[in-house]
């Protein structure tokens, strides 16, 4: 369910695209993410900081695009929000000294301090990646390329990259031993 949550802006944005286009979807995706914001409150009573980024840009650059009829901000949002990701977790190991994906993580999963420390610069740098991707795609690539790659194409190295990590990780996940009765 919460998978789903996460992408209903997304899903709704490519549907949205495929039947009247990019100022109607992009309509859409702010509504969408203002919906989805409203549900976290009220159904969690808590929006993860990051959410609320996530709606800003969607509201600037959504709104940009709106205001001008110019779909060029519509495609910089995912590369901004990819960046801010990424500078994100670089400026709480640097500026905070925090690592935010212990932070965020840590409960789940026991790892060793340099174990961290490489997964949090693995995001980092593929989130710097991501955006330079997206914004390349966007540049030479008609619009409806660039919604299919936003979908599929991130979505895909995403899920590359999330394995990838869990691999990694799992190198240092130790099985508990069964409580004897």
């Amino acid at each position: 369910m919460k998978l789903l949550l996460d992408f209903f802006p997304i899903i709704l944005f490519f549907v949205t695209f495929k039947v009247w286009g990019i100022m109607v979807a992009t309509a859409v995706a702010i509504a969408a993410t203002l919906a989805q914001i409203c549900y976290l409150r009220y159904k969690k009573g808590f929006v993860e900081p990051m959410q609320w980024v996530s709606l800003g840009v969607i509201v600037v650059f959504g709104g940009a695009t709106l205001l001008t009829q110019d779909e060029t901000f519509i495609k910089w949002k995912p590369t901004v929000l990819y960046w801010l990701m990424g500078c994100a977790l670089w400026a709480g190991h640097y500026v905070f000294k925090r690592n935010f994906l212990k932070q965020l993580m840590g409960a789940q999963v026991e790892l060793p301090p340099h174990a961290w420390l490489v997964l949090l610069h693995s995001w980092a740098c593929f989130f710097a990646v991501m955006g330079c991707i997206n914004i390349w795609v966007a540049n030479h690539f008609d619009t409806d390329t660039w919604v299919s790659f936003k979908l599929f194409g991130g979505l895909g190295l995403m899920l590359v990259f999330v394995v990838a990590q869990g691999l990694y990780m799992s190198r240092f996940i130790q099985e508990q031993p069964e409580d004897s009765l």
